[in-house]
């Protein structure tokens, strides 16, 4: 029995411990950090005097963690955030009883050994089921804390993010029982050494994306924009000026391709013909095509659609994205007949966006062998689609976003991470360009291409960007760290049960002997 003071301390100890994580993502940055921010929660759930007591833990400290890493979603969600921080808490729970099961009770060098493979196979689990995007999301996978160490970016190429995840939850697993098993410390260390060896083989053996030719890119921010009736025509207006500034460019600086942000055209080209005229004479002055996005109710079909749109200089391409994995509350209201009040107490959305059918791939006119794989703001923070796209043939990969709602938060820079990530993972150049910033530019093996544009940018940046041919590892197998986590904790599950199964059931206790006086 916890005492009721201890219950409590406990408690706010586990909502602390699992908020610890987010100090590694941008904007803190403090990449190393994520090498041991589980290590606390980790030694209270081992120490957790019951299993319903571990749980509870679990998914307080899940709770935490959701929550510190989208706290800045809190200006637009308000109590749904807390909701949605306290549903998804709850995933925690079995890796909570995992880590006490294994990581508690008497040291053995074969639980310590089980220990460094099934808690970070556990771990894998609520990052696998939160990524629904009915969920919010892959977004704050651990593995992405480490998109700015270049030797994770090379284990991306292996195994994705989730395989970065899994080495650094081994990590921590191992400091753990460093630190509060003493029996367990000769396995501990045989851990840790594991993976550094892993990640230097990785390092040393696994190629690189082979360079081949190159795309001289413009990204135009036009940064923000006061609300007001006009807002949307001002917008434009911005971003047509700093394009302008790139004509008559000397030859060696001259942009293959121009990027404007997610949002940038508020009305259906085909409603407005008049400012579909004014990108083609823009694509024309500028000597390069256009890849807008257009934000508005379509002339062909019912709703409001997201959607990437090529332009050259006579005009839209007939290249067009639309956009398939929306954000929850942002771009529509799941359940909003339930759901819907959250408009009046928050910016969700006031009407829900529509879906796109299929990716798309699209060709520059002017170099038809290089093909741009468009993705839409959030869509970035999927390894599946950016991997579809580089295995259908993209040679670029283009991120139109925009997080003005979130200027002074965390979510500008942990958008802009993602970039990196994703351009590790599929070997291809990866352009994130916002309307009000942080965009940025990475080569294919997730390096930073030339200098970042701030949030309090208001320009249009031209990037030298490299090319690159080959598929990588992940590309090629896929989520197999996934299945190889699943696989271990199905192992493991089969074990236990059979265990359970031949153990002897205990002899029924003799019944009382009767007395003369029964």
């Amino acid at each position: 029995m916890v005492p009721e003071h201890s219950g409590w301390w406990r408690a706010a100890a586990a909502a602390a411990a699992g908020a610890l994580p987010a100090l590694a993502f941008p904007a803190p940055a403090l990449w190393w950090f994520a090498y041991v921010a589980l290590v606390p929660w980790m030694l209270l759930l081992r120490s957790a005097p019951s299993g319903r007591r571990a749980a509870l833990e679990g998914w307080l400290g899940g709770t935490g963690f959701v929550f510190a890493v989208h706290h800045w979603l809190l200006p637009s969600l308000h109590v749904f955030l807390f909701l949605l921080a306290a549903l998804l808490g709850a995933l925690w729970i079995p890796w909570a009883l995992l880590v006490r099961e294994l990581l508690g009770g008497v040291a053995t060098p074969g639980r310590a050994g089980a220990a460094l493979v099934l808690v970070p196979a556990g771990w894998l689990l609520p990052e696998l089921v939160r990524s629904w995007q009915g969920l919010g999301g892959p977004w704050g996978l651990l593995g992405a804390s480490q998109w700015q160490v270049p030797a994770a970016l090379v284990l991306a190429s292996v195994g994705g993010v989730w395989l970065v995840s899994l080495l650094v939850v081994a990590v921590n697993c191992a400091l753990a029982l460093l630190v509060a098993v003493p029996g367990a410390r000769v396995p501990a260390l045989a851990g840790v050494t594991g993976c550094a060896l892993l990640t230097g083989a990785v390092w040393l053996w696994v190629p690189r994306p082979e360079v081949s030719g190159g795309l001289r890119v413009a990204v135009v921010q036009p940064g923000l924009v006061p609300d007001g009736p006009d807002s949307t025509e001002r917008r434009f207006a911005a971003g047509e000026r700093l394009t302008r500034e790139l004509v008559g460019a000397p030859s060696d600086r001259r942009p293959d391709l121009v990027v404007w942000g997610e949002s940038s055209v508020g009305e259906d080209l085909a409603r407005r013909p008049d400012l579909a005229r004014r990108l083609a004479a823009l694509s024309a002055q500028v000597g390069a095509p256009l890849l807008v996005n257009v934000d508005a109710p379509r002339g062909d079909r019912p709703g409001i659609y997201k959607s990437s749109v090529l332009i050259g200089p006579d005009g839209p391409t007939g290249d067009r994205y639309d956009k398939m994995r929306l954000v929850p509350f942002g771009e529509y209201i799941p359940a909003r007949a339930l759901l819907g009040w959250a408009t009046s107490v928050g910016k969700a959305a006031g009407e829900d966006r529509m879906r796109g059918a299929a990716p798309a791939l699209m060709r520059l006119p002017d170099r038809p062998a290089v093909r741009l794989g468009p993705l839409i703001c959030f869509e970035s923070a999927f390894p599946d689609m950016s991997r579809r796209l580089t295995r259908d043939g993209a040679a670029l990969l283009v991120v139109q976003s925009s997080t003005s709602s979130f200027q002074d938060g965390w979510a500008p820079a942990q958008h802009a991470s993602l970039a990196a990530l994703r351009a590790a993972e599929d070997g291809r150049p990866v352009v994130h360009a916002t309307l009000t910033g942080i965009s940025e530019v990475h080569g294919p093996s997730g390096e930073r291409i030339g200098s970042a544009l701030p949030t309090s940018a208001h320009a249009a940046a031209v990037y030298e960007v490299p090319l690159a041919r080959g598929t990588t590892l992940y590309v090629r197998f896929g989520d197999w760290p996934v299945g190889a986590a699943l696989s271990a904790l199905a192992a493991y599950c089969a074990a236990q049960a059979a265990r359970s199964l031949r153990r002897p059931a205990p002899e029924p206790s003799a019944p009382p002997a009767r007395t003369a006086h029964g």
